[in-house]
């Protein structure tokens, strides 16, 4: 490809993405959504005027990278610590239960796998796609709402920040096992090291940002060295512990996330990300999305794959709500609010897709997760709480 035809792709990903955006933004929607639409439109589904190259592969996964690494600096570790047994417990069940229930429903529609086999490992990763929470949505809903900083707002927030930690250490185990090289041992053992290294080598380079942050605040040298670090823990997490480098991503933002120059970190990394990374990397996924292999069955996975995400949500966190003393209406809340999905579906989807544990063809379900759980969450909770509230009205309280 001649280097000119790059600078075309790029004004053409971004002019779309934008206008798709703000298109799903009008309809209440997710604005990933409206970009993964761009790029469906764009791909070879429909139009065929784009198509995934090396180049916007490799922008793309930089995307990924900054994606993750705001979402460690988007991370209240003071809250995360203080959340307490019960945030824990729910995020633990959020995650074991659509793990469990995603590996099954691949299974039955593709067959029982043994273990170690490459379908098991597609299965198990198919479940581990649903383990992601997106929070963001229901947040925008619960503060709409005014119930953001109620019981159940604050419950749903920290449940899912753990969450997202907990599927992203799944994530890390699940490509390490896929690995032909690894061994069960070597895989826990790797990881066990890496998040030593992490949490001994982090608090280290906290003690010298802060140094820094607090000699040169709110002076653009910070930002630069902070993104020279996620993209140097990224690499050595890949390298040297065959680690996802989205981990090792998540890992530098939250080690920096506590800096009191945090939100100017963040901002600048957003600049990045929203004008050019993020933008590619979604309408990448729409690129990359392919059609050839619906038919009935296909189809039908589909409906599966987001009627058992959804419900696994549901199931999980509801239950073990009801089980820490809260009603069962706050449950269902509860377990209602854990059951969006978004960018980190996508980005685990994505790093699997690169490592051969799915193809493209998934993409559908998941970019269809992502749809009906954005739209279907905000009314749900709106109709539990005024339920709530009629209650509360008829018996006068």
């Amino acid at each position: 490809m001649e280097t000119y035809e790059i600078l075309k792709d790029l004004a053409i990903i971004l002019f779309f993405a934008k206008f798709f955006a703000v298109v799903a933004k009008h309809f209440k929607a997710p604005q990933v959504v409206g970009e993964i639409i761009a790029g469906l439109i764009l791909g070879p589904c429909v139009l065929g005027l784009l198509h995934q190259t090396d180049f916007i592969t490799e922008m793309a996964e930089i995307g990924v990278i900054l994606l993750m690494f705001s979402a460690g600096l988007d991370t209240d570790l003071k809250e995360l610590i203080k959340t307490g047994p019960v945030a824990l417990l729910i995020a633990c069940f959020g995650v074991f239960i659509p793990l469990i229930l995603g590996t099954i429903l691949y299974m039955g529609f593709y067959g029982f796998a043994p273990w170690g086999s490459d379908e098991f490992y597609k299965a198990v990763f198919t479940g581990t796609i649903m383990t992601a929470t997106s929070v963001s949505i229901t947040v925008a809903s619960l503060q709409e709402m005014g119930k953001i900083k109620s019981k159940v707002g604050t419950t749903i927030v920290s449940a899912a920040i753990i969450d997202d930690v907990i599927g992203i250490i799944v994530l890390t185990f699940v490509i390490g096992f896929k690995d032909p090289a690894s061994h069960p041992t070597s895989v826990i053992w790797k990881t066990i090291v890496f998040f030593a290294v992490a949490l001994v080598g982090g608090y280290i380079v906290y003690r010298i940002f802060s140094m820094l942050d607090k000699r040169y605040p709110h002076t653009r040298r910070i930002p630069i060295v902070s993104l020279a670090f996620c993209l140097l823990l990224s690499y050595v997490a890949e390298k040297y512990f065959g680690i996802a480098d989205i981990t090792g991503a998540y890992v530098a933002g939250i080690v920096l996330c506590n800096l009191s120059d945090n939100e100017y970190i963040e901002r600048k990394m957003d600049v990045s990300s929203y004008m050019l990374f993020g933008p590619i990397f979604f309408v990448s996924i729409g690129l990359k999305t392919s059609f050839d292999s619906m038919d009935i069955h296909f189809l039908a996975f589909c409906i599966g794959f987001v009627v058992v995400a959804l419900l696994a949500k549901i199931v999980g966190c509801g239950l073990i709500s009801r089980l820490c003393k809260y009603n069962w209406s706050d449950s269902l809340k509860i377990g209602v609010g854990m059951m969006t999905r978004g960018e980190v579906a996508l980005i685990i989807s994505q790093k699997g897709l690169s490592t051969g544990l799915i193809s493209a063809d998934y993409f559908t379900a998941v970019i269809l997760l992502i749809l009906i759980s954005s739209i279907a969450t905000p009314l749900l909770l709106e109709l539990l709480y005024a339920r709530d509230e009629k209650h509360l009205k008829s018996a006068g309280v």
